[in-house]
């Protein structure tokens, strides 16, 4: 047997267990001071919609961000990359969704600041916000309104 044969052995047999490869799409690399709570309860709310979270506890978030290639105006609390794109700030995972099945050309996600109501921000009351799709330029349009 060769290996290709035996890759895809074991590939269907996980399958057929309901086992399935973890894709890198599907990965959350997020960049966060140690000492903030709603960047936490962010990442609970992305591995709730089924992603798999790596958390990295970093000095300089602003440094991450840059790295990714994210706009300094764009800020949030915490920076992180899935698959090609970066994503800043409480963006939620349906928002992540949509743009890992269309694929489009940019940077990525943002949701500056940090809005109540946002995911990881929720409270008494929420306000109105949207997510941005950030261009390579630094110019963005809006991606969804929450």
């Amino acid at each position: 047997m060769n290996k290709s044969s035996v890759v895809l052995s074991v590939f269907l047999l996980l399958s057929a267990n309901g086992v399935r490869a973890e894709s890198a799409a599907e990965i959350v690399e997020v960049y966060k001071s140690p000492y903030c709570g709603c960047c936490t309860k962010w990442i609970a709310h992305l591995q709730q919609a089924g992603f798999t979270v790596r958390a990295h506890d970093v000095a300089d978030v602003a440094q991450e961000r840059q790295k990714l290639g994210m706009p300094g105006r764009f800020a949030a609390c915490h920076s992180a990359r899935v698959g090609n794109y970066a994503i800043e700030g409480h963006v939620p995972a349906a928002d992540i969704r949509r743009l890992l099945q269309e694929q489009p050309q940019a940077t990525g996600l943002a949701v500056p600041s940090m809005p109540p109501g946002s995911p990881g921000m929720e409270g008494a009351y929420a306000v109105p916000y949207e997510t941005l799709l950030v261009q390579g330029d630094g110019s963005y349009r809006i991606f969804a309104r929450h």
